[in-house]
């Protein structure tokens, strides 16, 4: 019998997982044709316009080509390819680190910055969402956020989370914090951004 209510559980389980992964897979399929579409208008790539929006999101510790690559989980010549034409096209610019002439740090340009509001989300996303209830759209939001969290744990990926949530960080006075990491004060702005060194807080 208690052989037979694991199965079941197991069974049950899997179909559900099954389910989930269906529905992802098919909204993601459904998102990469939105974003070839959107990209197409600007002469661009889905992975050009993802490079484009992580650098507009990450924080000055994680705006670095190698950064970039364990972002979006591709070979670094794909990435170097990616960082040209978005250079290329003053979307992007590479500025020395003050202190390592060898590292490079990637800011999105003024013209990258008004490409990004006019693709990401892209027009039939942001149609979509209009459909919904703040409530449904907070209850979504709070579930993919769990799903990727889990996703992240059980694969022990880097998590790229915002730094206000991470472990290393720390509030100093009531409008600045100080990574203890990196050992370098941050902002109210450099809260909000994403790290490639974030580790969620226990």
């Amino acid at each position: 019998m208690g052989l037979s209510i694991w199965y079941l559980v197991d069974t049950i389980c899997f179909m559900e997982s099954s389910r989930i992964y269906n529905y992802l897979e098919r909204l993601s399929e459904l998102l990469r044709v939105d974003s070839r579409q959107a990209g197409a208008t600007h002469g661009l790539q889905p992975v050009q316009l993802e490079a484009l929006h992580y650098l507009s999101m990450c924080n000055r510790f994680s705006d670095t080509p190698m950064a970039v690559t364990d972002y979006l989980g591709q070979t670094k010549g794909t990435v170097s390819q990616t960082l040209k034409v978005l250079e290329k096209k003053q979307l992007l610019e590479k500025i020395p680190d003050t202190k390592d002439r060898r590292i490079f740090h990637l800011k999105v340009t003024v013209a990258g910055k008004h490409l990004l509001e006019q693709t990401i989300p892209t027009p039939a996303f942001a149609r979509m969402c209009e459909n919904l209830s703040e409530k449904e759209q907070a209850d979504i939001t709070a579930s993919l956020k769990l799903l990727l969290r889990m996703h992240l744990v059980a694969n022990k990926l880097k998590s790229f989370g915002v730094c206000k949530s991470c472990c290393y960080n720390r509030q100093t006075t009531e409008a600045d914090y100080f990574c203890q990491l990196v050992g370098q004060p941050l902002s109210n702005d450099d809260i909000e951004l994403i790290c490639r060194e974030h580790e969620v807080k226990q």
